[in-house]
């Protein structure tokens, strides 16, 4: 008969009653010197749904809201308020859609029209509007008061161009030196100049000293 071993005894070691407690505080300091060294904010918002973005253009068909509209078929007869879900219904059986076309108005304002149709015209218009708009600019001519004819004959060719393509001009006229005690002389050219363009430009900025310079703008008449 084998002897029989002693029993060890084995000591139970028993976890604190708050291990739960501690292990969430461990973490949370955790988290808290992470998101103040990144920036980040560790709380996090609710679940939401994306904010609804605006489109361009006018609400139609289901994107209006209103349970009431006023409805002005495609030959352009006003039913009155109708139901939305009627003038939709409308709009399909026609091929078309429902647009709304004065939102302030209580109830809106809807018109049955191809609005892809319509669309593709407002773009079209815009384009054409751009196309006609021209950006007027500011041309700069330097004079000085001892001018030659000759370069004057230039200066006062390219400055005609200019208001003949509806640009304004900057006359920079600028003194040097000795030149400075005989302004009677810029004047004179201003003045000159002036009468030159008088059918087809007019003084915006009458002369003025900037300076050592005397500074003049015309717009194209």
């Amino acid at each position: 008969m084998s002897p029989a071993w002693p029993k060890r005894r084995v000591r139970a070691v028993s976890a604190p009653r708050n291990i739960g407690r501690l292990v969430c505080r461990r973490l949370f300091l955790q988290n808290k010197a992470f998101f103040h060294n990144t920036g980040d904010s560790p709380i996090r918002r609710p679940n939401r749904a994306p904010p609804t973005v605006a489109k361009d253009g006018p609400r139609i068909n289901d994107a209006i809201r209103n349970a009431q509209i006023q409805l002005i078929d495609q030959e352009g007869t006003n039913h009155g308020t109708v139901e939305t879900v009627v003038a939709i219904r409308m709009a399909a059986e026609a091929g078309m859609d429902l647009v709304e076309i004065s939102p302030n108005n209580n109830p809106p304002v809807c018109k049955i029209m191809d609005y892809g149709r319509y669309k593709f015209q407002a773009q079209k218009k815009a384009a054409e509007a751009r196309k006609k708009q021209k950006t007027v600019e500011i041309k700069e001519i330097k004079l000085r008061p001892m001018i030659d004819d000759h370069d004057y004959g230039v200066k006062m060719k390219a400055m005609k161009r200019f208001f003949e393509e509806g640009d304004k001009v900057k006359i920079t006229l600028r003194y040097r030196g000795r030149e400075m005690a005989h302004q009677e002389i810029g004047t004179k050219l201003l003045n000159k100049v002036k009468d030159e363009v008088a059918d087809i430009a007019k003084v915006e900025q009458d002369a003025r000293f900037e300076g050592r310079q005397v500074v003049m703008v015309l717009a194209p008449r």
